[in-house]
């Protein structure tokens, strides 16, 4: 997949279809449209191409920051999975917030992305204050040349399935019904660094530590059963969100895991922590004793747990 970032300065010469969102998440709404794009990609032999910002826009509009579900980079890995040709993630300013539905679609979408054809979702908003809809992009099609697909939203428990409505999952602790909404597990990528080797000297389970971004959007501090995804390889694991209470010192958020099986160096390596149950909140413990013997029973459950959901392929 080619990314285009950091410039307003490009052009896509190949004809496209093009689709715009945040795809913050991925989710199965999201799958859907892009699926509907690789459709397109095959009958009509166009090239797909997903427009984005480089960060939320409201982030911009208010002022203060927003968080996200999937960063940039793991937005960029899931669409690459997907079979996207190409990702667009445009700088947002409030210049750009200002610019006309119809100029965006014109001199952006139809002049810089060479779009023959765009797919969106009913929802889909554009231009400024938002005044770009899925009407007005059937309106445009004919008069710049391209085709317009509208494509439903998906639902679940008779409700749309949407960014919003995942993250109030993920707030509440529920994963799995977060990633039932997501169509695949909820992730955290990042690169291993070192921690304070408390787990592996002091504790005896060594672990593995990344630090999340501040824009992402976290579950509750706790513990999690997970599998964490080392060159391509899947490994269980029990996972800990959140600032190490019982350690001394003011520790920044971290997500740190146990590996069932792993003991190589891992160090500078880049993984992909996918949780899939909550166990129980993060807790300040007496001592370091009582902690090692919390994490032998959270051990015991994640192992049970993994034996009883086996880890499915993703596409």
């Amino acid at each position: 997949m080619q990314i285009i970032t950091g410039t307003r300065q490009f052009q896509i010469e190949e004809p496209t279809v093009v689709t715009i969102g945040k795809f913050d998440g991925r989710h199965k709404g999201h799958q859907k449209l892009l699926r509907e794009m690789l459709a397109q990609k095959k009958r009509d032999h166009l090239a797909t191409a997903v427009f984005t910002f480089d960060m939320a826009p409201m982030g911009v509009v208010l002022d203060r920051p927003m968080t996200v579900i999937t960063t940039n980079q793991e937005r960029r890995n899931k669409l690459e999975r997907m079979g996207m040709d190409y990702m667009v993630e445009y700088p947002f300013d409030k210049t750009v917030a200002r610019m006309s539905a119809e100029d965006f679609v014109r001199d952006i979408i139809v002049g810089q992305m060479n779009a023959k054809a765009v797919t969106v979702g009913t929802d889909c908003s554009f231009g400024y204050k938002g005044a770009g809809d899925a009407k007005l992009l059937r309106e445009l099609a004919p008069r710049y040349g391209f085709t317009a697909t509208i494509i439903e939203k998906e639902q679940a428990d008779h409700r749309d399935i949407s960014s919003t409505y995942v993250r109030e999952q993920l707030d509440l602790g529920h994963i799995e019904k977060a990633n039932a909404l997501l169509g695949e597990p909820y992730t955290i990528f990042g690169t291993v660094v070192h921690g304070r080797h408390i787990g592996g000297a002091i504790l005896g389970f060594p672990t593995v530590n990344i630090l999340p971004p501040a824009e992402k959007h976290l579950p509750p501090f706790g513990v999690y059963v997970s599998r964490v995804k080392i060159d391509g390889i899947l490994y269980g694991g029990v996972t800990n969100i959140g600032r190490k209470p019982t350690v001394e010192g003011n520790n920044p958020v971290g997500v740190e895991t146990f590996l069932f099986g792993v003991e190589r160096e891992l160090y500078g390596k880049a993984i992909e922590v996918q949780l899939y149950h909550f166990e129980r909140p993060e807790q300040k413990f007496g001592s370091l004793d009582e902690l090692r013997a919390r994490i032998e029973m959270d051990k015991e459950y994640a192992a049970g747990y993994l034996k009883e959901h086996p880890a499915v392929v993703d596409e």
